[in-house]
């Protein structure tokens, strides 16, 4: 399978980490929340938490504060289409092939649920054949992207399909609101909205770079599920994420390399660039940390990090699209990515 083109896209209003506290101050729920949770908000806010900037559908940015499910869902649908459809066009566009030319259409999300799903409407948006293959996967959370893309090189290998469009869309704002649960503080802090696409075909297409899926695998581990997943709750969405969680992200993206790197004869020091979910400073310091990185190795996952903060699934398409855009040093990369379950997900990439 060859990855021929990639796209992102994010809502228009980008905050900065400052804007968001200066926001919280006028809050009707600030004063409600106990003191504790309080220094939590204006700790990860205003701290070195690796967030300077993030993109939120949002406009203005006080609507975070209406904690209503309708409209929490509202914000979903309104928004996860759109951004969905963006990213997919810029992707179909890098790879030079029509909307009328996909045979199936992928894709993954955690922050909302439609039925018909997101493929129906971002189909309608495309202009996609009828017949299309429409999949939509749910319930995988950060670490979505890989499992979309190994279901994409399936059908491509199983002969379903031939040009496969590969998406990953969250609206993470749609799950926005505030309490005295301190993993429900942190992901309000962290999280952005945004959309990555990748087109996927059994050929490489000409010119730009070619983008070989070479081997993958993915672990999950049922015993951790409650550690990093959502609950509903009063009709919400809400993000249960334990402090475990680094450690836990790290030691199962060892794992997963140990793995791929003994069925296919390789060694980590074949490797010339990391592709990784970040989560947040913590879990990348601690991923990092693991795999024995240096500080370059990191430095498109930090960056993104930085940038947009926490994505959730479409987070490694954007480390992607960034590293071939800005011409990341040619050879085998590594592309890793967690999330609920506990799972833990990983390919190796040949980009020439």
């Amino acid at each position: 399978m060859f990855i021929t083109g990639t796209g992102t896209a994010t809502p228009p209003k980008r905050y900065r980490q400052q804007e968001c506290w200066d926001a919280l101050q006028n809050s009707p729920q600030l004063p409600l929340l106990q003191g504790r949770s309080r220094a939590i908000l204006k700790k990860v806010l205003l701290g070195a938490n690796g967030i300077a900037t993030r993109h939120l559908a949002l406009d203005p940015l006080e609507e975070a504060f209406t904690a209503e499910p309708d409209r929490l869902h509202e914000r979903f649908s309104r928004h996860a289409p759109a951004l969905a459809a963006q990213a997919a066009q810029q992707a179909l566009q890098q790879s030079g092939d029509s909307a009328t030319s996909v045979d199936a259409v992928i894709i993954s999300t955690c922050t909302g649920y439609l039925c018909p799903g997101l493929t129906s409407y971002v189909s309608e948006r495309l202009g996609l054949r009828p017949d299309v293959l429409c999949l939509d996967l749910v319930g995988q959370g950060c670490g979505a992207a890989i499992p979309n893309l190994r279901a994409g090189e399936a059908l491509l290998k199983g002969g379903g399909a031939s040009v496969v469009l590969s998406i990953c869309v969250e609206v993470c704002s749609a799950a926005f609101y505030l309490d005295d649960d301190p993993g429900v503080l942190i992901s309000a802090c962290l999280f952005g909205d945004g959309a990555g696409a990748a087109v996927l075909r059994s050929t490489p297409t000409g010119g730009g770079r070619t983008v070989a899926w070479k081997h993958s695998t993915s672990i999950t581990k049922p015993a951790d599920r409650d550690l990093l997943r959502f609950e509903q709750k009063n009709g919400m969405l809400r993000n249960i994420l334990s402090p475990a969680v680094p450690t836990l992200a790290a030691q199962h993206a060892k794992e997963v390399l140990d793995r791929v790197l003994s069925s296919t004869g390789h060694s980590q020091s074949d490797i010339t660039t990391w592709i990784l979910h970040a989560g947040g400073r913590d879990v990348l310091a601690a991923v990092g940390e693991r795999l024995e990185l240096a500080p370059e190795d990191i430095c498109w996952s930090a960056r993104l990090l930085r940038d947009y903060g926490n994505l959730s699934s479409p987070f490694v398409l954007f480390v992607l699209h960034q590293a071939l855009q800005e011409r990341a040093p040619g050879g085998l990369w590594w592309m890793a990515a967690f999330g609920a379950g506990f799972s833990s997900h990983g390919a190796l990439l040949e980009v020439t």
